[in-house]
């Protein structure tokens, strides 16, 4: 379930603005999709040209991206903290996220989640006045029917991610499946999560309540900084 839309230029923008926060003896968590790329590109040619940093990768694809521009990685456990994690998002409304497009969601968050600032970078299409895209919901493959009944009964409706090019489900970096659960707008962002949350056999799900320090938002003209939702 990856997003699309946006163009090209706005998402090199969003990350290539929030890869200028990343001071020398960082360390710094790098997120996946197509607009963390361009951080991490950019974080690439400012190592080559002799800024000192470890990165944090939350997949393979950006672990691989990394490796390929240069960058020096550490596991999230060697490290003490992280200085500030970058990373996309499928769906930005008042400082809260929806993500998981690319299954990476729970690692993505336990990232966030240990940085000191979490800045997330998008283009204008991933914004709305309420979050309204399915919620990637990360589950143990023996649970998924489970909480797959669950979210029926909180009204919403599940689908199980299936791959692209070959037969059966996606499967995480964590061996776990997804299920894109549509609960139409979502009112109670911070509500849902919660409930989500206590679902026996829910890794992780996608919504990212207060976690983020600030939305950097690359358009056409420039970048747009966004506060948090508490802000």
């Amino acid at each position: 379930m990856k997003t699309t839309g946006g163009s090209d230029a706005a998402k090199r923008r969003a990350g290539e603005h929030a890869a200028e926060l990343v001071t020398d003896g960082s360390v710094v968590g790098l997120g996946t999709g197509s607009t963390a790329a361009h951080a991490i590109r950019a974080l690439g040619r400012a190592v080559d040209a002799g800024l000192d940093v470890r990165g944090v990768a939350t997949s393979y694809a950006s672990r691989r991206l990394a490796r390929d521009v240069g960058i020096p990685l550490v596991a999230l456990e060697a490290v003490d903290r992280v200085d500030v994690a970058i990373d996309g998002a499928d769906r930005v409304a008042d400082g809260d996220l929806i993500k998981g497009g690319g299954a990476a969601h729970a690692r993505e968050k336990v990232v966030a989640a240990a940085a000191d600032r979490f800045v997330a970078v998008v283009d204008p299409s991933k914004l709305a006045a309420t979050l309204d895209r399915a919620v990637p919901v990360e589950v143990l493959p023996d649970a998924q029917a489970l909480v797959a009944r669950r979210v029926r009964d909180a009204g919403g409706d599940p689908t199980l991610r299936t791959a692209d090019r070959k037969d059966g489900p996606v499967v995480t970096d964590n061996g776990n499946l997804v299920l894109d659960c549509d609960f139409g707008e979502i009112a109670d962002p911070g509500g849902l999560a919660a409930d989500l949350s206590s679902t026996p056999g829910v890794v992780e799900h996608g919504l990212f309540v207060g976690v983020a320090d600030e939305i950097h938002v690359g358009r056409e003209d420039g970048v747009e900084v966004l506060p948090a939702a508490d802000e």
